[in-house]
């Protein structure tokens, strides 16, 4: 463990009413110090460090001028609250985070009073700060919402609905936007900063609403045109135009690493009688910590690392990840066939898209935080020939599903789906697991699902996948890498709806979907071990059905088990249903499912929660023995002696 760093400011600050206590000339040290603490943590646990880093002094000048948690501070994503967490009361845990029982990665509103919302997924803190702020209005509650949302956040379109609407809150309603990637802001520094603490001023904006009342005694036509000019000269100034025409005050831009000017700003802002307003802070992510400085896109989320080289941990090398294998394969079928294209949002290097792009650059497309627009805009190029893979995470996908069924499944449109984080995701937790697309997708008519068991299998679903042109089709897979199996030097085109078997025997059957494929053959081991016969069938569709395979299993094994990463709803509940229809149960079969808990299971090691989740080796094996009625005598319960 690396030596902790001296924080004697730091040291006493529990919460924000400690902060609040301090001297204005005091919170360059303690930034400083909440700086040192958040790379020294993140050093030990890994996470997202560079937001975090881009964020120190507007966290530190938020909790020190608004009455938080009476003001409701909201984080859009969450990446960026390390820094928050600390100055709230969870400094004691913060070299949990992300593990096993500790602290979670992002907001929780089950952790602390200071966060009021959940989030980690992107641009949902406007429509939930306005909730907040609505509901103080409406109960005559002096409380204001502060949402601090990023300028990527901005490009989804759930933003602007929210500033849309955000009217009705009045100055109630404060929003932040981070800009940190200089995306919008032009440059900034003293005079920006003057014009933002004079356009905030009390002064101005009394000065604003006289001359807005003594303007509605004119013309209609004269006082839209005061306003007009009024609203566009400060435009020209600082660029807020497009956010006045949303309803908001525009208040910048100015330097979010500068407290001289954060602190008088948002303090007018807090005051202000007008509303709602928006702050424009420019911020650098990574910012104090030279390694994340110059490389902010390797520090936004970490491994370990050393605190004083920047150097993350590596393990020793293994097998690739499936997110790679994808890419790589994609990119080599490009090569041959110029109708393949991939699209992702914002998460190329997740995705695997980074290698596609960097063969065929002019065929891949980031299209920002908008999974809405990344499925129709698929559904437009699938519509005009070309062969459309849509590279997005399971828990992502959710986001878009109108999209899914209205633009792509009721027209039957060939958009690929290429749903990466499939299953349980570690560290991430709840908020990012993929537990849910073989239910959401299976039940949509037209639609293809498949869920690889190994990257091999990749390979060909993807190859398999290019060749589809009468329908929708997904290939599901998870985070990580693959389980070390040789990669096939030319794919194979698997006929769709058809399954495998890979291990015969006579009394069990494990019917198994995805990477759990693995420990259904360790099941398998131990079953016959114990004298009992095990057939082990990679089914690799979740719809169509090999209905042909999954009769033969049903009807000439005693037990049948089906296994897969994926919660209720899925292939088990799409086996049972053929079982049902076809009378097979009524025969006397002894048919089980396993699938995800119906509960969001938190944040741990993949492998522990696995077992939690009851899908390892192990839970197989009890789950047939127990359908067997047999214990360890080796006797069948209940039968005479």
């Amino acid at each position: 463990m690396a030596e902790l760093p001296e924080t004697p400011l730091l040291d006493t600050v529990t919460t924000p009413d400690d902060l609040r206590k301090l001297k204005p000339n005091q919170l360059r040290q303690l930034s400083d110090e909440l700086r040192s603490e958040v790379i020294s943590a993140v050093g030990e646990t890994g996470g997202h460090l560079g937001s975090g880093l881009g964020v120190v002094e507007l966290t530190v000048a938020i909790h020190y001028i608004f009455n938080t948690p009476e003001d409701r501070l909201v984080w859009d994503v969450g990446h960026q609250c390390y820094p928050h967490k600390i100055l709230t009361g969870r400094r004691d845990r913060i070299r949990t985070l992300r593990q096993g029982g500790g602290l979670s990665g992002f907001t929780k509103r089950a952790e602390s009073e200071y966060d009021p919302f959940g989030a980690a997924h992107s641009s949902t803190s406007i429509s939930a700060s306005l909730g907040f702020a609505v509901a103080n209005k409406l109960a005559n509650k002096p409380g204001k919402a502060i949402a601090v949302i990023g300028d990527g956040a901005m490009s989804a379109g759930m933003a602007y609905e929210a500033m849309n609407n955000a009217e009705q809150a009045g100055n109630r309603l404060v929003v932040i936007l981070n800009d940190n990637d200089m995306s919008i802001a032009p440059p900034v520094g003293g005079l920006s900063a003057y014009l933002a603490r004079l356009i905030s001023s009390s002064e101005y904006l009394g000065l604003r609403s006289l001359a807005s009342r003594v303007a509605k005694k004119l013309s209609r036509r004269m006082y839209k045109a005061a306003g007009k000019a009024e609203e566009y000269t400060r435009g020209m100034v600082t660029g807020g135009t497009l956010f006045e025409e949303l309803g908001f005050y525009y208040v910048g831009p100015i330097d979010g690493h500068n407290l001289d000017h954060l602190i008088p700003v948002l303090e007018n802002v807090r005051d202000a009688e007008e509303g709602p307003i928006l702050v424009h802070v420019v911020t650098q992510k990574g910012k104090g910590y030279a390694p994340a400085e110059n490389a902010d896109d390797k520090y936004h989320g970490v491994k370990k690392f050393d605190v004083i080289t920047g150097a993350q941990q590596k393990g020793p090398p293994g097998p690739p990840a499936y997110q790679n294998v994808f890419g790589e394969t994609l990119a080599k079928l490009a090569d041959s066939d110029d109708r393949i294209c991939a699209i992702t949002a914002a998460m190329p290097g997740g995705t695997g898209v980074d290698k596609f792009a960097k063969a065929h650059p002019d065929r891949a497309f980031d299209v920002g935080i908008a999974e809405q627009h990344a499925v129709t805009f698929a559904a437009g190029l699938a519509a005009q020939g070309m062969r459309p893979f849509c590279a997005i995470y399971s828990t992502f996908l959710q986001r878009a599903y109108d999209q899914v069924v209205h633009d792509v499944a009721i027209q039957n449109l060939p958009v690929r789906f290429a749903i990466d984080r499939a299953g349980l995701v570690g560290a991430d937790g709840a908020t990012h697991a993929g537990s849910f697309d073989v239910t959401y997708l299976a039940t949509l008519p037209n639609m293809v699902v498949m869920a690889a068991a190994d990257e091999a299998e990749l390979v060909h679903m993807t190859y398999t996948a290019a060749l589809h042109d009468s329908g929708p089709i997904a290939l599901r897979y998870p985070r990580g890498e693959g389980v070390g199996v040789q990669l096939p030097d030319t794919p194979q085109q698997l006929e769709i709806g058809k399954g495998r078997i890979v291990r015969e025997g006579k009394k069990v059957a494990i019917l198994s979907l995805g990477t759990r494929l693995a420990e259904a053959l360790k099941a398998a081991d131990q079953l016959e071990a114990k004298g009992f016969s095990t057939s082990v069938a990679d089914l690799r569709f979740a719809k169509p059905l090999d209905e042909d395979l999954i009769r033969k299993l049903l009807t000439t094994h005693e037990v049948a088990v089906t296994v897969e990463e994926a919660a209720i709803g899925g292939l088990g509940a799409h086996v049972l249903t053929m079982a049902s229809d076809e009378g097979l149960i009524d025969a006397g079969l002894k048919l089980r499912t396993m699938r995800l808990p119906d509960r969001f299971q938190d944040q741990d090691k993949p492998e522990k929660q696995y077992d939690e989740a009851g899908l390892n080796a192990q839970h197989i094996v009890d789950t047939v023995l127990k359908a067997l009625r047999w214990n360890e005598s080796g006797k069948i319960e209940g039968a005479r002696a």
